[in-house]
């Protein structure tokens, strides 16, 4: 039986990933930790032969935890991120093992499978990823990656001639409108002058999502995701609005909310 930790600051999202570990059967998690300096407290405490590793925390990211813990531990490491193009393209190059959120049950056995060869490879004195990860890190640290953008925290709009600024934390939900984005807050609604291509990339992962074409959802006023018909569903917000979930973006929705998909259930 492997030992694992996993290190994600969203709850559910920890939550869902130690669950899947634990279903393969070939791993026990020792410890799901909340931040980066947590994780690197606890690996060097328990040496756990896996890692699953959330790149971005507040407090430690994860190729921050990757440095702490050079030389001192070595688990085979899985990293998790979520719209963070530079590590993608980054764990691609060096061929580091990533999940990249939302992610499907397949594609975690997919990561978990590699995992667990490198892991028999090491065991068999073929290497380990430390020269991978090393190499992820000189990237890191010599500044080849692409600052990463900070998520919009408030945009202005403009109402009777007044200039309103709104917190992008307190938007309800987000629709389209033609070239314009409807923002719902509350009882009131303002129009931006954005597309929602232009917004989405700009909006904190994990605190909105998109449940349809038209519809983009602060993940916090989800209250109830109700069946409906062909693999649609309707989504009921905590002020009551009921909103269309399209089958397209109904698993990536499942995903982010730590539920089972009905296929996984069956």
């Amino acid at each position: 039986m492997l030992t694992a930790i996993v290190a994600d600051d969203e709850k559910l999202a920890r939550r869902r990933l130690v669950r899947m570990i634990e279903e393969t059967g070939d791993a026990e998690v020792v410890a799901a930790c909340t931040g980066g300096r947590d994780a690197v407290e606890q690996t060097l405490a328990l040496q756990p032969r896996l890692l699953f590793l959330d790149v971005q925390m507040p407090d430690l990211d994860g190729f921050e935890v990757l440095r702490e813990l050079d030389g001192r531990a070595a688990p085979a490491t899985v990293f998790v991120t979520a719209f963070d193009q530079y590590a993608v393209r980054a764990f691609d190059v060096h061929a580091v093992d990533y999940l990249l959120k939302p992610f499907d049950t397949a594609r975690f056995k997919d990561a978990f499978a590699r995992a667990k060869e490198r892991i028999a490879a090491a065991s068999r004195g073929e290497g380990t990823q430390d020269d991978r990860m090393r190499a992820l890190l000189a990237d890191y640290i010599a500044g080849a990656q692409t600052p990463i953008r900070q998520s919009l925290d408030r945009v202005a709009v403009r109402t009777d001639g007044v200039l309103k600024v709104i917190r992008t934390a307190d938007v309800d939900w987000l629709e389209t409108d033609g070239n314009y984005i409807r923002l719902h807050v509350g009882n009131a609604n303002h129009l931006l002058r954005m597309t929602a291509a232009a917004i989405e990339p700009q909006l904190d992962p994990r605190a909105f999502i998109r449940v349809h074409r038209r519809y983009i959802v602060n993940v916090d006023r989800i209250v109830e995701v109700q069946p409906w018909f062909a693999g649609d569903a309707i989504l009921i917000l905590r002020n009551g609005a009921r909103l269309r979930v399209s089958r397209t973006y109904r698993e990536r929705l499942h995903a982010r909310l730590g539920a089972k998909s009905e296929a996984e259930t069956v």
